[in-house]
């Protein structure tokens, strides 16, 4: 063996005999009280002590905070539910809530005419055919035009393509594993599914379900990719 080797063979510790060596505590954290009862109280069982730790992981983990979206420009294609779809807006942390956003009117405009051009650039002239069309998933607690379709009929009017509005029905609020019935078939071969969040792309995929074996070909648009 060479010197050098020699030196590290010296100067090298076996990490395996020293942990041999160090014994650890036994804390049956079962045993302990770390409770402090007021003075002259009685002590509290451990249900009514506050788990600090739960606490944390409840602010952590909080899901009823609501998604927000600060509009910063982010175009994607990504896969959920197999089904790929393109995106301009990320959710975030900060920003406008979703439901800040469904609930302003002016919004619809500023949804329609930032996805517009993308539409236009993915597709290109092959709008101006007469064989493409614009549909929205199914209301499910509206019975007039929610947010999602109120977009879809102005992108249906700057595209100028023919906008279906209750292509489906959905006669429950399940958004995993929903079945849509067909309503309005359109008479397009080509159809853009648009809807202004995807999460999980359940809906999407619902649409697929409906529409792909009527032999109709399928692009996907949306403006907020509501999952990080």
């Amino acid at each position: 063996m060479i010197d050098s080797q020699r030196d590290i063979g010296r100067t090298s510790v076996d990490m395996g005999e020293v942990l041999r060596d160090i014994s650890f505590p036994n804390a049956d954290l079962d045993s302990l009280d770390v409770s402090f009862p007021d003075s002259g109280s009685a002590p509290q069982s451990r249900a009514q002590q506050k788990d600090l730790f739960a606490v944390q992981k409840r602010k952590s983990w909080d899901k009823s905070t609501e998604a927000r979206c600060d509009f910063s420009y982010r175009l994607r294609l990504t896969r959920r539910s197999d089904i790929n779809f393109i995106s301009i807006w990320q959710k975030t942390v900060y920003g406008r809530t979703l439901t800040d956003i469904k609930g302003d009117p002016d919004m619809v405009d500023f949804f329609a005419v930032s996805i517009c051009p993308v539409i236009k650039e993915m597709l290109g002239y092959n709008l101006k055919d007469g064989n493409w069309c614009i549909v929205t998933s199914p209301k499910r607690r509206h019975k007039v035009k929610n947010f999602s379709t109120l977009i879809s009929e102005k992108l249906g009017q700057m595209l100028e393509i023919p906008f279906y509005e209750d292509v489906a029905f959905c006669h429950t609020k399940q958004r995993v594993n929903a079945v849509f019935d067909l309503n309005v078939l359109p008479k397009e071969p080509n159809i853009i599914v648009y809807d202004d969040f995807v999460t999980t792309g359940q809906t999407l995929a619902a649409m697929r379900r409906l529409l792909q074996p009527l032999g109709k070909n399928l692009v996907w648009f949306t403006n907020v990719n509501n999952k990080l």
